[in-house]
């Protein structure tokens, strides 16, 4: 990830579908090799020069990795764009038991790919107009090529420089600013397409977690713990960024809302808070990092002991 940050950006910039999955370890520097932590968040987030929209997936188990490993592929292909997945060395480098395998029940998604009789029919339908990144639909992807089409105005060039439509360089403002917001455009779109966080409610609970990846085992019984002291709270767990509206209306519902994550720097918390400022004040951090799992025995002793204060 530290080394391949401008290619991930211009993957970005070409649209080229690209799936990348960090394994996080205790940082910074060579850290701690052989222990776990969730310390990429915001670096994966914003991984990139410029103005971008990161995608970022985060399974919480052996079943959903394999899982968000053909949906990532579908969302990069469909997207064109870089999807980064993102696991801890837990989940990712110890044995597991798991469910079955559950195998797609769609066909692959490879997007708007055209083969010879489309891009023939898409120039008669336009006046023998094709261009790489020209919007034909609205939704700010384009359609494209790849090797193997043998049609003779297939070939297009992939720039990392500002380009138009037609893939041609440029750096008039008014053309970069189109491409960019185009781009921009089809990411903020696209959230309906993201794994969509998994709530659990309590009757009663006022108060609320947010966790994501595997942190999820330690909340799970965290909440049961709570439950037999007869405090009650809901769990949302993030399983994509950009955030999808359900994010906000659960935090909304709540009085407090405590957000668990292994890193120092609260970085999940970060994030929330600028996807919903306006709800900064609700948000409350349990962050630890020893490079150790996340225990339920945590959460609990310091949930009670903000709840106290």
């Amino acid at each position: 990830m530290s080394l391949m940050a401008e290619y991930i950006g211009l993957a970005y910039f070409t649209e080229v579908p690209v799936v990348i999955w960090d394994v996080q370890r205790v940082g910074p520097s060579t850290g701690m090799p052989t222990r776990t932590a969730q310390g990429d968040i915001t670096f994966a987030n914003f991984i990139g020069h410029g103005d971008k929209r990161n995608i970022l997936l985060f399974p919480a188990n052996i079943n959903e990795c394999f899982e968000f490993g053909w949906k990532a592929l579908d969302l990069a292909e469909r997207l064109q764009t870089p999807i980064l997945v993102l696991i801890d060395l837990d989940l990712g480098m110890n044995q597991w038991m798991g469910d079955r395998f559950e195998y797609p029940d769609r066909p692959i998604d490879r997007g708007k790919i055209l083969w010879e009789d489309d891009l023939e029919k898409m120039l008669d339908d336009n006046q023998g107009v094709w261009g790489r990144y020209l919007d034909v639909d609205g939704d700010g992807i384009p359609y494209r090529t790849v090797p193997g089409n043998t049609h003779h105005k297939s070939a297009y060039f992939a720039r990392g420089t500002g380009h138009d439509e037609f893939a041609r360089y440029s750096e008039e403002p008014d053309v970069w600013e189109r491409t960019i917001e185009r781009i921009a455009h089809k990411i903020e779109n696209a959230t309906p397409l993201f794994p969509e966080p998994i709530v659990l409610i309590k009757p009663g609970a006022k108060i609320g977690i947010i966790g994501c990846g595997t942190t999820d085992d330690a909340i799970q019984e965290a909440r049961y713990l709570l439950s037999e002291g007869n405090i009650p709270v809901d769990y949302l767990r993030v399983r994509s960024i950009p955030f999808c509206e359900d994010v906000r209306t659960f935090i909304q519902q709540h009085e407090h809302i405590y957000v668990v994550e292994l890193n120092q720097d609260k970085q999940l918390r970060q994030l929330l808070t600028l996807f919903a400022p306006e709800l900064a004040n609700q948000l409350r951090s349990i962050a630890h990092i020893d490079g150790m799992p996340m225990t339920a025995k945590y959460i609990v002793d310091h949930l009670l002991e903000e709840e106290e204060e």
